[in-house]
Parts: C-alpha cells; structure tokens; sequence
C-alpha cells in the first residue's frame, strides 16, 4: 500500500483558526472544514487511495489564489491542487493536515482569437469544452484523453495529457502557448502568451506536466487548429497481439503518421462492444483502430497502404468507414473503453507506461506472464501508435489480497517498459501510484537535480509534497542524499 508522510499535530490542533482566516480570504460557502461534503474531495480517480483533506478552499479569482498560497506558506501550510479530480496517479491526492486548493469554479472561456489560432482558458474548463466553443468556426483543440468530457484543461497542463490524436498533433505541451500561474508565495506569473514561441528559459515546458508541485495555474492559452478536411478510420483485427504490434510498427517505419492510431485486446474489445454497441468483431484477439486525415487525395492513397501493412501481418478483419457516423462509432468503443471494464469487474487500476514501439509484442508476452504470476486478469487498451501502453488490471478489493496484487503487478508492468527503454509514464503523471518506482529509472544524481528545481519554487516543500520524489529531502540538505537498499535515502529523513 502506498504510505503517506504523518500528519503535523500542530497544524491540525489549529484547524479551526485557519479555516476562519481562509473565510477572509475566501467566501464563506468556498471554505469547506467540516461534514460528509470533505469525502467529496478525498481521492481522484485512483480511488483505492483515500484521504480527507484538513480544509478545502473553492477560490473564484487569481487574486484569491495567490492570497491563500501567501497565507499557506507564511504559516507553513501544505496545499494540494485539484482541478476536476480525474487524476489517475493519486496526483490530487490530499492530505490530513493539508489544504485541498479546488479550482472548479475557474470554468470560463475568457477569449478565442480565431486570427492567431489560441484560446484563452481558465484551468477548470473541461478538455471537451473548448472543442466545442470553436466547433462553429471549424476549429478544435487537439489532446482528447478518454476523460475529455470531465478532466479540466488546468489538470492536463499538470500532467502533461495525450490522447487519441497525440501520436499526430503532440501532447498538452505541444498545444498550449502560456499560462498564469502563482507561486507558492502568493506571487503571480505570465509563461509564454498568444506567440509561438519565447526567448530565454522554457519554463513553460517546465510547468507542463509539473504535478502541481512548483505552482498552481490559474490561466491557460492553448492552441486551436482547423478541422482536416477530411478523416477515416480503419478497424483493423487479428488473431494475435503480436501481429497487431508489429502492423503498428511497419505502419511508423514505412513514414505514415496516422491521426490515431489505438490498440485493444480481446477482453477490451468485448467490454467496449457491449457497452457502447459499436459492432466490433468479436472473433479476434487485438484490434487497431487507424485514423487518418488531411486532403481527400492523400486520406485516399494513406488508406490503400495501410490496408496492404494490414493485410501483410495477417489481419482476419479490416472495414474502412466511408462517412462520419462510421468514423465515429468505431472510436466510441474506445472512448468508452474504461467504463466498460468496469463492467466486467468490481475493480481495476488504469496503468500508464510507455516502450518503444518495436518493443510492443515483447512487452505484451510479458504482461501475459505477469498475468499468470499474480494470478490477476488484464485488458489492454493504448495508445499504440507512440507505445503508451494503459493496462487495466481487472481485480476485487473485497478480496483480501487482491489489491496488494494487484498493485505488485503494476509495478512489474512498469519495470518491464522501463527494462525496455522505456519510461514509467506517458500522460498520468507519478503522483503516489509511481513515486516508489522513480528509483528504477532514475539515478540518485537524476532525481536530486530534479528536487532542487522543485526547491528553487518552493523551499519550504508546501505545494503537493508526498507526490512524484520518493523521499522528502528539505532543500537545504539536498546534497547529503545517498542510495540504499536500491531506495534513496537521508540519514535524517524517514521515507514516505
């Protein structure tokens, strides 16, 4: 099970006191420190892990933003952002002596500039939502993780979100072009704007999938782009995951760069189909969904190649949809994949790791070994065209065992994509999920230089601390860190 840090006895015996200062600050109503309404905030989507926070503090302006970080800090406070709580790392996970720092009523479009293609945003809009503000012009907003209708546009700026189309038009930090953050000082800063691109330091790519660990954003300028003029689709089956792996592979190395290009297994492909009714075919054991797009002439000629890579490894099925309704039931299946599993099983843990493309059939026999090993059962549904790789490991927490297993196994599947060349995350972030991990793929040397940059925003350790660094080092001891037992450790320092 994951451990937090213990909770300071003295910031909690002076609950009641903050909680009145915070209601100066904040109205009234937006100070939540008592009643069933704390449960409401006490996980994100990775729900096996549960904490009510001390205080959860609802701001309406900026201004009230840097005011309650001013006071968090000046009285050594611990905050955790949150924006809609779809985190699927334990990244808004809050803590007993913390203030929770909820930005859902930051939810309004503030500009679209159709001239120089960006939006102006604040974090709480969902990811969804500024698709369709721009949708009347021909316009859209290109990530689109599975939870777009529901994750706000200020959380995947903190992780760093994909989706569907990232493998063509890149992920969060491809996409956005400035935010507005404030320190953890109460102090208010402007990353980037309505330009392409900025001299100096690129501390925007810096904040770009920071977790909320060096600031909290409360403006986003993301960038729009015009509709293609036209997209199709291919469903694709085969009879193994390994043939299906290696179309993905010879579809990237022959120079095609699809849309979308996404992957699932027969257990995914049977939850998808018979929640959302999509007619996938039911007879094979993987299944590729292809998109592609831009002139009718090119869709025409990427179409006919695909098909031949397809047809080259063995595919059972493969139909092309010829009008929009098609294209877009044959993403509904996998849009809808995740509740779909939860069909099927009581619980389960959405994984996030990413491998090299080549490596795809080897890392899927893998997981297919770890399956048996811990005698759990797994679906698959990725990203495969950039090897980001989301396992769901169907398991049952009224079990006793089951959860500890369950969580063993994801750690194995992580450790296999990094053995691989790979990293422990494409889009969900560390958070708790994948602190303990860190040390599997980064050196002592890695992660301490990483923690002097979160101690050059935050010297005191208040914004979100007990996520991503799987030791609490205070800044000033940084160079007294050394590895043992394989974890990194300080002679003085307990470990989360």
């Amino acid at each position: 099970m994951i451990a937090m840090p213990l909770p300071d006895e003295s910031v909690l015996a002076r609950r009641s006191e903050i909680a009145a200062d915070l209601r100066k600050l904040v109205a009234a109503e937006g100070v939540i420190d008592a009643g069933p309404l704390l449960k409401v905030y006490e996980s994100d989507g990775l729900s096996a892990y549960r904490q009510p926070p001390m205080i959860v503090v609802l701001p309406e302006t900026t201004e009230q933003v840097s005011q309650v970080l001013r006071y968090a800090h000046e009285h050594r406070i611990k905050v955790v952002p949150r924006g809609s709580g779809t985190s699927l790392s334990g990244g808004a996970l809050p803590l007993a002596d913390g203030i929770l720092l909820g930005l859902g009523k930051f939810n309004r479009v503030l500009e679209i500039d159709y001239e120089n293609r960006c939006a102006v945003v604040q974090p709480g809009v969902t990811n969804l939502a500024i698709s369709k503000a721009v949708e009347h012009k021909g316009f859209y907003y290109a990530p689109d993780p599975s939870s777009q209708i529901a994750c706000s546009i200020g959380g995947n700026v903190a992780e760093n979100s994909g989706g569907v189309h990232c493998l063509k038009y890149g992920l969060t930090a491809n996409n956005i072009l400035g935010i507005e953050m404030v320190l953890i000082t109460g102090e208010v800063v402007r990353l980037g704007g309505k330009h392409l691109d900025s001299e100096g330091y690129d501390l925007l790519g810096l904040m770009t999938g920071s977790e909320g660990l060096l600031g909290v954003v409360t403006e986003v300028t993301v960038r729009i782009l015009q509709k293609p003029e036209t997209a199709r689709a291919l469903l694709v089956g085969f009879a193994s995951s390994e043939e299906a792996g290696q179309c993905v592979a010879d579809i990237i190395a022959s120079g095609i760069i699809p849309g979308g290009m996404e992957m699932m297994d027969r257990p995914a492909i049977h939850a998808a189909d018979d929640f959302a009714r999509c007619a996938y075919p039911r007879d094979v054991e993987a299944l590729l969904i292809i998109e592609l797009d831009g002139p009718q002439v090119e869709v025409d000629h990427l179409i006919e190649r695909v098909k031949a890579l397809a047809e080259k490894n063995k595919s059972l099925t493969l139909k092309i949809s010829n009008s929009e309704a098609e294209r877009l039931s044959f993403w509904a299946g996998r849009k809808s994949a995740f509740p779909a599993v939860g069909r099927i099983s009581p619980d389960y843990i959405c994984m996030d790791g990413t491998i090299p493309r080549k490596k795809l059939p080897d890392v899927l026999q893998g997981m297919l070994r770890l399956s048996e090993k811990h005698r759990l059962r797994v679906a698959n549904v990725f990203h495969a065209g950039d090897g980001n790789l989301h396992p769901l490991i169907l398991f049952d927490a009224n079990q006793a065992d089951e959860l500890e297993r369950a969580e063993a196994f994801g750690a194995d599947i992580l450790r296999l994509c990094v053995e691989v060349g790979g990293v422990l995350t494409g889009e969900h972030g560390v958070g708790v999920e994948k602190r303990d991990l860190m040390p599997a793929m980064f050196s002592e040397d890695d992660l301490a230089q990483q923690q002097r940059v979160k101690c050059a925003f935050d010297a005191k350790g208040l914004l979100n601390p007990g996520k991503v660094f799987p030791v609490l080092h205070r800044c000033a001891e940084l160079g007294r860190m050394h590895v043992r037992g394989g974890q990194l450790a300080h002679p003085d320092l307990p470990r989360f």
